[in-house]
């Protein structure tokens, strides 16, 4: 089979493509290298495998277009990442997740490819006080990226409803492992704590440090991807959530990772962030039910793990 990956060189679209391409599949990569590393491409093309790289710009159309030819499914994990840079860069939010993935949409739609898999977030439940995340609930984003990311939902639900495409949309909650980036100047909380550990320096925590989370393990958002694909057509036109259905908060997350590099170094508490959602736990029963989705590795699996990539590859970020 033949995949497209948007965002191919970025943490998760990385992953993703490395994972198709150990099962010998034909994988194109589309991303501008705005936020994605070469490293990482460089990382894939050293597996010798059937792999095209295009450095181009989702907000081009003749670009996605060349993309998707002859492609048989979109992973569409492309975006301009971070909720504070949205706060920041609302119009750059929009451009790249609004009109890049219709774009995207558009582009597979006149390609035919079989079935559209792309990455919604959490972030469009908002700060809404009912646990767990339940698809049906109402989405209330409180920041451009959770918007953008809702916006997204909407054009896949129209696509498919008006044009008959097979696209599945999945709300990932706080994905970690390896090659995420530590050193962004949006990096996510996991990667920030393991670089300021490993440095022995003192990392913040945003607000008292009991907002919790659902962490995900890449790999299980991998073996979700997988599973969109081939799940049966009633799961298409729909938004699954992808997660654990486990929560944990940042103190006990810090505490872990602290035990786990061996450190004892006492975080600084600094103001809350705007836009930041205080708890997030997902209901996965519906991705269990539709997509046979069933996490292999839960926080703490995924927190070992993830360590272990950060110290062998230390002298490449730190």
């Amino acid at each position: 089979m033949k995949y497209l990956v948007t965002g191919g060189a970025g943490f998760i679209g990385s992953n993703l493509a490395e994972k198709l391409l150990m099962q010998d599949d034909q994988v194109v990569i589309l991303d501008n290298f705005a936020t994605g590393l070469r490293q990482n491409v460089q990382e894939l093309v050293s597996l010798k495998k059937d792999l095209q790289v295009i450095e181009g710009d989702l907000r081009d159309l003749e670009t996605c277009k060349r993309a998707c030819k002859g492609v048989d499914y979109v992973l569409h994990q492309g975006a301009l990442g971070s909720v504070p840079r949205s706060i920041e860069h609302p119009d750059a939010t929009n451009e790249n997740n609004v009109n890049g993935t219709l774009n995207i949409f558009l582009a597979a739609r006149d390609a035919g490819v079989k079935r559209l898999v792309f990455a919604s977030s959490s972030s469009v439940y908002g700060n809404s006080a009912t646990l767990p995340k339940v698809e049906t609930m109402i989405p209330n984003p409180i920041s451009p990226y959770a918007a953008s990311k809702y916006f997204t939902e909407i054009y896949a639900r129209i696509f498919s409803d008006l044009y008959k495409i097979e696209i599945i949309g999945l709300r990932y909650f706080n994905v970690f492992g390896r090659r995420q980036d530590p050193n962004s100047t949006y990096a996510a909380v996991i990667p920030i704590f393991v670089k300021k550990l490993m440095s022995d320096q003192i990392p913040e925590i945003h607000g008292d440090g009991m907002q919790s989370r659902d962490f995900s393990y890449v790999d299980n958002v991998i073996e979700a991807n997988l599973l969109a694909c081939i799940a049966p057509q009633a799961a298409c036109g729909q938004v699954f959530n992808i997660a654990c259905g486990a929560r944990i908060t940042l103190n006990d997350l810090y505490k872990k990772l602290a035990q786990l590099l061996g450190k004892n170094i006492e975080p600084r508490y600094v103001a809350p962030r705007p836009g930041d959602v205080k708890h997030s736990l997902a209901d996965i029963s519906k991705a269990k039910s539709l997509l046979g989705y069933s996490p292999k590795y839960d926080v703490f699996a995924g927190l070992e793990r993830a360590i272990g990539w950060y110290k062998k590859n230390a002298p490449t970020w730190l």
